[in-house]
């Protein structure tokens, strides 16, 4: 479990940095641009690597189960929410859509939704703890985003770039059931 806090610690310390803008500006004064860019991507891999890691191993070690989530209750409301997620995070490096504008910073929407379908699904702590920082983090970062007035993406009228959004976030989706057992060990339904 602390391979899996350490990575979480990494992972999201490197992206809260951002958040601290000042902070932020003397790290990039001190390495250059470059070099932040440099540093920021060695840590978040780092980070990202250690959680996959430390979340095979609480895995193997053993699941600690917190709560029991009812099946038939919680299931299709997370099944719909990963689908959102995927088409959320398609809208991120899609072209200009209504979508993304109507979801103005759409990849940490697709974290949130990712997360909050993870946690429906998941009682053991190493769920919770995984996708509750995820989640508490995103939750956060949209707040920073907003306090530093950044408005997301512009408003655009709906396009074929909408229809090419949801064709590939949902492509994305029905992929993620064939390879989510071989990618992480879990079936995904």
């Amino acid at each position: 479990m602390s391979i899996l806090l350490i990575g979480l610690a990494l992972f999201l310390g490197v992206h809260l940095l951002t958040t601290f803008r000042g902070t932020r500006a003397a790290v990039i004064g001190r390495l250059g641009e470059g070099g932040y860019k440099a540093l920021y991507s060695l840590v978040a891999a780092a980070g990202l690597i250690l959680v996959f890691i430390g979340f095979g191993s609480y895995r193997s070690a053993g699941y600690i189960q917190v709560w029991n989530p009812p099946f038939s209750l919680f299931h299709p409301i997370a099944l719909l929410l990963l689908w959102f997620a995927f088409v959320a995070l398609t809208a991120t490096y899609a072209p200009p859509s209504r979508i993304k504008s109507l979801l103005r910073h759409p990849m940490l929407v697709a974290v949130k939704a990712w997360a909050v379908s993870h946690l429906l699904v998941n009682g053991d702590l190493g769920s919770m703890l995984l996708f509750g920082s995820l989640l508490a983090w995103a939750i956060y970062d949209r707040i920073a985003v907003k306090r530093r007035g950044d408005a997301g993406a512009p408003l655009v009228g709906w396009s074929l770039n909408d229809l090419l959004v949801v064709g590939l976030g949902t492509a994305a989706y029905v992929a993620m059931f064939w390879l989510h057992d071989s990618l992480i060990g879990v079936t995904a339904a």
